[in-house]
């Protein structure tokens, strides 16, 4: 009997232990559960946060492809500029060269023309001074005349 006490309250102790167990068990699946449900939750948020950071990264990619491409784009007008402006340049260093050879010509044709129009101005005055050299001689001549006539006469 004694033995059976023992056995009794052995029992009872190993119920109070196995109540104890099982409620820590209860408790422990219940953070298992809330834990398991935390994870799931994180793994959503990964999942969402990864299709999110995709999404970004191919609006990046397509953010840098339009850049690249607006760069090239300004590249190539820059440089389109750039020739048609070193095409200018030499059209209009032609057409300056000319200019100027043209007015180097138009100056020596000018001073060719001053030169003749001085020589025959000279001319013409030598030739005045001369007709108007002679007139006198003449005139003298005729006053000569008249009065030789007069003396005469």
């Amino acid at each position: 009997q004694e033995e059976k006490k023992q056995l009794t309250l052995k029992v009872e102790e190993l119920e109070r232990k196995l109540e104890t167990t099982s409620a820590q068990n209860i408790e422990f699946l219940q953070v298992i559960a809330k834990r398991e449900e935390s994870i799931h939750q994180c793994q959503l948020r990964l999942e969402e946060k990864t299709r999110e950071c995709s999404s970004l990264a191919r609006q990046l990619e397509m953010a840098i492809e339009d850049a690249k491409r607006q760069v090239e784009q300004t590249r190539e007008r820059a440089t389109s500029r750039e020739r048609a402006a070193q095409s200018k340049m030499l059209d209009l260093e032609a057409q300056l060269s000319r200019n100027k050879t043209e007015l180097n010509q138009l100056r020596r044709s000018k001073d060719d023309a001053e030169r003749r129009y001085e020589s025959r101005l000279q001319d013409l005055k030598d030739r005045l001074e001369q007709s108007e050299s002679t007139n006198r001689s003449m005139q003298n001549y005729v006053q000569f005349l008249k009065s030789s006539y007069a003396n005469v006469f």
